[in-house]
This record gives structure tokens, sequence and C-alpha cells, in this order.
């Protein structure tokens, strides 16, 4: 698939069918995840794997109970990782591993739309309830919990702003 196509195909899902696909796709698409660009090449995030039934739904509940992660065969939580970052110091810790973790959603999101599967960036949830479901060291802060799966709905269109009100040539 082109990129420009995997682009436009890619849209938030959040019913998902009851089919499992192999979890080296996930690795695959770790991997280019993995490619994203990165503050000083530090590569300050760090992916946990969730394919087990009950940890999917803890997940669930402390994303304020939004109980289509469940449905999804894998979920990937993308974690910053603040010890890999520690040589920006508080910038580092309060941008850049965010800037890292969100540019290899990002990947996540494109290369699920090009094996074919449905993803949900889903950033609504109670950072501290993740941090123990998942045992979490004190070091590494959950930025994003990503259902993955076949999707089980109609694809729609969603609107966007008119890029001519977002687009600002040299000022404001």
């Amino acid at each position: 698939m082109e990129l420009k196509d995997a682009i436009m195909r890619r849209c938030s899902v959040r019913s998902f069918k009851e089919t499992d696909f192999p979890l080296e796709i996930i690795t695959e698409i770790l991997e280019y995840a993995n490619m994203a660009p990165s503050a000083g090449n530090l590569q300050a995030r760090d992916f946990v794997v969730v394919t087990d039934d009950d940890i999917k739904y803890e997940l669930a509940s402390a994303a304020l109970g939004q109980m289509f992660i469940v449905e999804a065969p894998v979920v990937i939580v993308v974690c910053a990782n603040l010890k890999r970052i520690a040589p920006y110091g508080k910038r580092g810790e309060e941008l850049y591993c965010i800037q890292d973790s969100a540019a290899a959603i990002e990947h996540i999101l494109l290369m699920a739309a090009d094996f074919g599967l449905g993803s949900c960036w889903v950033g609504a949830f109670n950072e501290n309830k993740v941090s123990e479901i998942l045992n979490l060291p004190s070091y590494i802060k959950p930025v994003a919990i990503i259902p993955i799966g076949y999707s089980d709905e109609k694809s729609s269109d969603t609107s966007r702003i008119d890029i001519e009100e977002l687009i600002h040539y040299n000022k404001w």
C-alpha cells in the first residue's frame, strides 16, 4: 500500500471483529514504529503488548470505561521512557519523550492500516491506574492505549478543517 493510501485509509476504529491475526504482524508494526524520529535518537519510548483479556478489561476500565478496547485482539500501550530521555533534563521529560512516543504512535496507526487492521489512539485514561495494571516502573509513563484488530465498522469519511484555515505562511 502506498503511504498516501494508508494515511487516507486510517481512521479511529471502535468496534473490532473477533478475528485473531499473527502476533508477528504486531512485531513488524513495532519495528516500523521504532523507526520514528526521536530526540537525539534516544528512542525514549517503549511498547507493552497486551493480549490477555483480563488485562484488556482493566485497561478499558482505566480508560474511562472505553470498553471497545476489550474487543481488540491486541492492545499496544505506548510508554515514554523518562530514564532514556534523562540527558535532556526537564524539557526531555515533559516534552521530547511525549513527542517521541507520538511519532511512534502515528507509525503504529499507519502500519496497522497498511496491514488492513483498524486501530484507535486512546489518550483518555487514568495514568496511575494504567501504570499499576501493567506494573510499570516509575520512570515509564503510559502515553497512549492503542487497540488493534480487524474493523467491524463501516468506513466513513471524517470531516476536516479546510487546509487554508490551518496554514499560516511566515507569520500568524
